[in-house]
């Protein structure tokens, strides 16, 4: 089978874009932006992930509030969304009338950030506070004006509950992190579904025949 997305929607051999099933799971960023007047939006979005060792980018489709608070603020917040959170997450998604708080709306009490003015979600075990950088529109390959915007931020502090940092390191897992699939599917993580690999040694280093 070929999903062809040249073809008219009708035409196409699925009845829905198979790519949000194929490039998943995905991280999840929940970020939340204050404007210039202080009023706070709250926000997943799956497009989105670290693109450096010390920055994140999430993908908006139309320019959504996250993304303008974000530009006008400079500054965002990502939360980590987790399975206990996750209908909080999922309420923060309704598309609300502006100036309602997503917070107040998903139950969700805020805490302060350290270095940034938007708050964090207080009960999420982990928060990356971001200066925003830039905005990148993502014009298609037939031109004409993007739909889609790429909101990159850099981390300038990170909350980790003291509770999931173990001999030094972040035990992901216990966390419980929740990931987006396609269509309606999330994927949930835990210790059961962890495992390790060292990285092989480099040509110098190898040894066999």
């Amino acid at each position: 089978m070929h999903y062809d997305l040249a073809l008219p929607r009708e035409a196409r051999a699925l009845p829905h874009n198979p790519l949000k099933a194929i490039v998943a799971p995905r991280p999840i960023g929940w970020i939340s932006a204050m404007n210039r007047a202080g009023a706070v939006n709250l926000a997943p979005y799956s497009f989105f992930n670290a693109v450096a060792d010390n920055m994140v980018a999430f993908s908006s489709t139309g320019r959504k509030d996250a993304m303008t608070f974000a530009e006008e603020g400079q500054e965002f917040v990502c939360s980590l969304a987790t399975w206990d959170l996750r209908d909080g997450m999922n309420d923060s998604s309704a598309p609300l009338p502006r100036g309602t708080s997503e917070f107040a709306f998903a139950k969700l009490e805020t805490a302060p950030s350290h270095k940034v003015h938007p708050p964090r979600v207080a009960a999420s075990p982990a928060a990356l506070e971001c200066r925003w950088l830039q905005t990148v529109p993502l014009v298609p390959l037939e031109g004409g004006e993007a739909e889609n915007f790429l909101v990159i931020g850099q981390v300038v502090s990170i909350y980790i509950d003291p509770r999931y940092v173990v001999d030094g390191m972040v035990d992901t897992a216990a966390m419980h992190p929740i990931m987006r699939g396609g269509y309606f599917d999330y994927f949930h993580v835990t210790a059961d579904t962890r495992f390790q690999m060292r990285r092989p040694k480099g040509a110098g280093e190898f040894t066999g025949s």
